[in-house]
């Protein structure tokens, strides 16, 4: 029986990528940082101090992680205030609420850090919904580790068995798959190049996991 779902943020309740996108190129630009398309891709889900670790790495820079995350949030906490283009996914909205007035107890698991969490909470008054928000920012692991799920399935104090996770990338579904709990893959065309075979089921459109259609997937599975 469905309890608790374990929603994953960018990409499955908020499109941030188009900021992500602007904040980190104007790092890179900033540090003059040749980062081809596919390259900037390969860091879809993962958490920014994990992605800046690699960068320092694979370009030998002297300058700490922690620099390159503090310039690229100071990037993206302008294009929040002044972006138009930050919206809901189509849908999610409607999904969330659907879940709510059915008892089902709603966790967030995101990679983002703490702050874009409570400022996208904020901007689209989510509190109301969700009993707790886990960054992975806050953890040890970052995805594909499961240690995020495990924690938000522990968090929402039901087992695994009862809850699902959504998720629209690569390291979020590797994370879900490897934490045992079934995971809806969410492909959206703001998902580009991202693999949903270890999904244990792959949708486009929200309305196809309503609360009606979603309670009776972990019984089947």
């Amino acid at each position: 029986m469905l309890k608790a779902v374990l929603f994953d943020m960018d990409g499955v309740i908020v499109d941030t990528e188009p900021l992500h996108y602007k904040a980190y190129y104007g790092m890179f630009n900033a540090l003059n940082l040749d980062v081809s398309e596919q390259h900037y891709q390969s860091f879809t889900g993962q958490s920014t101090i994990n992605v800046c670790r690699q960068l320092c790495s694979h370009f030998e820079l002297k300058n700490a992680p922690e620099e390159l995350v503090q310039i690229k949030r100071n990037i993206f906490k302008g294009l929040f205030v002044s972006d138009e283009s930050l919206k809901l996914i189509d849908g999610v909205l409607e999904l969330i609420q659907d879940y709510h007035k059915n008892n089902v107890t709603l966790i967030l698991a995101s990679s983002a850090s703490m702050q874009t969490i409570e400022s996208v909470f904020n901007r689209f008054e989510l509190d109301q919904y969700f009993k707790a928000k886990l960054s992975g920012a806050d953890l040890k692991a970052s995805k594909p580790h499961p240690e995020i799920f495990l924690k938000a399935a522990e968090t929402s104090g039901y087992k695994k068995e009862h809850c699902l996770v959504i998720e629209d990338s690569t390291n979020g579904i590797k994370a879900a798959h490897a934490a045992g709990i079934f995971c809806v893959g969410y492909k959206s065309f703001h998902s580009k190049n991202q693999n949903y075979e270890l999904a244990n089921l792959v949708i486009d459109d929200f309305n196809s996991i309503s609360y009606q259609h979603a309670k009776n997937l972990l019984s089947t599975h």
